[in-house]
């Protein structure tokens, strides 16, 4: 960036800060007019809600939905996918432990040469 590029955003930082109301200055003060940033982008939110494949939330379930064998799906069960997929690409322990548990009940299962029952 040139000096005069700097000289020109440093004017236009201090027209946002002159215009602004005397509680927003307050807020700018405390946090310094030098670290204030009024030209930052915005956070998308499209790019961090995705998980360890690159996959948002609405590609994984559809995937999933897919890959599964044709069944009666419940309004439960489809809402029980949405909340651990959320769960897992926001990474939150809940879900995080529900799906070791899933993979270590999984395990388990195959090494005894049992099934799953499904219960209704």
């Amino acid at each position: 960036m040139s000096m005069e590029d700097s000289r020109e955003k440093h004017r236009q930082k201090m027209a946002i800060y002159e215009a602004m109301g005397p509680r927003r200055r307050k807020f700018i003060d405390r946090i310094g007019f030098e670290k204030w940033d009024p030209f930052q982008e915005p956070n998308n939110p499209s790019e961090i809600r995705r998980d360890g494949t690159q996959r948002t939330s609405k590609e994984l379930m559809r995937q999933f939905f897919y890959e599964r064998p044709p069944r009666d799906y419940s309004n439960a069960y489809g809402r029980g996918v949405l909340e651990m997929c959320m769960g897992i690409i926001n990474c939150e322990d809940r879900y995080r432990a529900m799906y070791e548990f899933s993979l270590w009940s999984r395990e388990l299962l195959q090494r005894e040469n049992k099934e799953f029952k499904e219960q209704r």
